[in-house]
C-alpha cells in the first residue's frame, strides 16, 4: 500500500508567486536572503543572458521593476544561482554573470583611486578589497572578460566600453598591468605580455 502524503500542498514555483512572496516581505534595502533557508522547490524556466537581459519562459521580462525585484532575491551557491524567498528556493540559469556593469566613475589617482561601478539594474559597487575586480582570459580566444563583485558573491560583467576606459586608467605594478581601487591593485595582464 502506498504511503499517505503529509497533507501539504505540492507547490509549483512560478515567477508570479515568487514576486508576490518577496513583495509581502517588508524590508528597507535588500531582503535578508542570507538569513533564509527555504527548501529547494525545483528549477524555474528563467535565465539571465550575458547582456543582462532576464528571460522567463523564453520571453524577455520587460518590466525593469520586476527584474530588480528578482535580482534582490538572487543568490549564488558554488556555480549555481537561485531565487529565494522565506518559503521557496528555485534554480535559474545564468549564462555568464547576473549583472552587467554599464558605467563607472573614477576619483583620485594612483593608490588613492576609487572606482565606483553602476550596473544595468542601478546597483552601485565601489571596487576594493570587499568588492574585487577580476579578469578571466578565454582559453580559446585569449580575450579578457572583466568582472566586479556587486554584493555577496554576485558579480557583474564589465561592459566593453567601461573595460576600455579601465585600460586607459591602467598602470604597471609589481609586474602587472591593472588598476587601483580602494587601496587594492587589480591586475589585468602580466606586464611582460603587453606589446612594446
Amino acid at each position: 500500500m502506498a504511503k499517505a502524503m503529509s497533507g501539504q500542498n505540492t507547490v509549483t514555483p512560478t515567477a508570479e508567486g515568487l514576486a508576490a512572496s518577496v513583495s509581502a516581505v517588508k524590508t528597507r534595502g535588500l531582503p535578508p536572503v542570507e538569513k533564509w533557508n527555504p527548501p529547494f522547490c525545483g528549477d524555474l524556466d528563467m535565465e539571465i543572458r550575458r547582456d543582462g537581459t532576464w528571460f522567463y519562459q523564453g520571453t524577455p521580462i520587460g518590466r525593469k521593476r520586476l527584474v530588480k525585484l528578482f535580482a534582490s532575491i538572487l543568490i549564488r551557491e558554488d556555480d549555481k544561482y537561485f531565487l529565494v524567498t522565506p518559503v521557496e528556493k528555485v534554480g535559474i540559469k545564468v549564462e555568464d554573470a547576473p549583472f552587467v556593469a554599464i558605467d563607472f566613475e573614477a576619483s583620485g589617482e594612483g593608490r588613492d583611486q576609487v572606482l565606483t561601478f553602476q550596473t544595468n539594474l542601478e546597483d552601485i559597487a565601489v571596487a576594493g578589497p570587499d568588492l574585487p575586480i577580476r579578469f578571466v582570459r578565454d582559453a580559446d580566444t585569449d580575450q579578457p572578460s572583466p568582472y566586479v563583485r556587486i554584493r555577496r558573491n554576485l558579480e557583474a560583467l564589465i561592459d566593453r566600453k567601461s573595460f576600455y576606459r579601465l585600460i586607459k586608467l591602467g598602470v604597471h605594478h609589481d609586474g602587472w598591468f591593472g588598476v587601483w581601487s580602494g587601496g587594492e591593485f587589480f591586475g589585468f595582464i602580466p606586464s611582460s605580455e603587453l606589446p612594446d
